[in-house]
């Protein structure tokens, strides 16, 4: 059952098969609809805060461009010119319900980092408190693979615990999740409502069937598991529905909704370690450590085996088992270099090993978070 009633704070994803015409161009008209239906929502008494793709596209346009190029740099130049086109669409859309908004571009080292994280955090509850709809997208222009999110439905779950969002409305080309491809199955159902997102769910996800988006199935529901592993909900709703937005909070119940109350409900300091981090290398430990992180306690020198990578004291790292399987990730209290010098020891042997001793543990167990699977890179 979907529980609506205390949904004040919502992120809006709208990707670039919604905003845009077949040729790839932006389409104002179908801007104004989804701003027609997010001012309804502020009359409501909702926050709204938008990540919007479509740069490109706007390039596209901008430069009376039939398809989209191949080369990294002419999709940045695209990037860049079409971004200070598609927020000129919005100003001047939103003007229209006398609303203001205002552009923030990112990457993932805005997640990475905790200082960059917060000061994210602040500026964008400024703009909410200043009653301004931010609206939201990866800096494509200066992007590359080391620093990238990746897809826009990622980014718009990595963004729920930076505003403590309630809710993130994934807005497709498509009604939300089917149990089959509904393109290749006429037989396949539409799930109204996912209780928890298992192994049947993920099997459930296909390719995208847009070719104006990044981003398939499979990613919308990698964002779910992000957003309800922080307890929030997340719907998938068709942008080429009437009222879509606005149905998702009555009897139509538009889309499928993913309950947040199912997931691992993760604080905020282990979902910025699982999710919103990167690991800068891999600690790798024998048997005996791995059962002793399971059973959460902290990564002692005696228990590690190698290390891979360079990296600092304060820096995040995979741990792994002898088999290359993540176990954890967690914060370093030594660098790599200090770490290959201590490994297999004992921790009363550390001072000696190394002159300056401040900690008997590797990653205490507090910082530190258990994953028992593959990484979430």
């Amino acid at each position: 059952m979907r529980k609506i009633e205390n949904i004040k704070r919502v992120i809006i994803k709208i990707g670039s098969s919604s905003l845009c015409h077949s040729n790839g161009y932006i389409d104002q008209q179908k801007v104004l609809y989804f701003v027609m239906q997010i001012a309804q929502f502020i009359e409501q008494g909702k926050t709204v805060v938008i990540v919007s793709s479509g740069a490109i596209s706007a390039g596209m346009g901008a430069m009376e461009l039939s398809c989209k190029p191949e080369t990294l740099p002419q999709k940045q130049a695209l990037a860049a010119i079409g971004q200070a086109k598609l927020m000129q669409i919005y100003e001047e859309i939103f003007q229209l319900f006398h609303l203001k908004c205002a552009q923030v571009l990112l990457n993932h080292g805005d997640f990475d980092d905790r200082q960059r994280l917060m000061n994210l955090s602040h500026t964008m509850n400024a703009l909410i408190d200043y009653g301004v709809i931010p609206i939201v997208n990866e800096n494509d222009a200066l992007a590359v693979e080391e620093i990238k999110v990746g897809d826009n439905d990622t980014l718009s779950a990595l963004l729920v615990p930076v505003i403590d969002a309630d809710l993130l409305i994934l807005v497709s080309d498509i009604d939300g999740l089917y149990t089959d491809n509904p393109h290749v199955n006429p037989q396949a159902q539409l799930l109204k409502y996912v209780e928890r997102i298992d192994e049947r769910i993920e099997k459930m996800a296909s390719g995208s069937s847009s070719k104006l988006g990044t981003g398939g199935m499979a990613t919308k529901i990698k964002a779910a598991k992000i957003v309800n592993d922080y307890g929030k909900d997340m719907v998938i709703v068709s942008g080429q529905k009437q009222n879509a937005l606005l149905h998702i909070f009555d009897e139509h119940e538009e889309g499928t909704w993913f309950n947040g109350q199912s997931g691992k409900n993760l604080n905020a300091r282990d979902h910025w370690l699982t999710y919103r981090s990167h690991s800068k290398g891999k600690i790798i430990v024998d048997k005996g450590a791995k059962q002793a992180l399971k059973e959460h306690k902290s990564l002692l020198p005696s228990g590690i085996m190698d290390v891979k990578g360079s990296f600092l004291s304060g820096q995040v790292v995979d741990i792994v088992d002898q088999d290359e399987q993540v176990i954890a990730k967690g914060i370093v209290q030594y660098s790599s270099l200090e770490i290959m010098l201590v490994k297999g020891h004992q921790s009363f042997e550390m001072k000696k090993i190394l002159g300056n001793y401040d900690y008997d543990e590797i990653i205490h167990a507090n910082n530190m978070v258990i994953l028992g699977g593959k990484s979430n890179e």
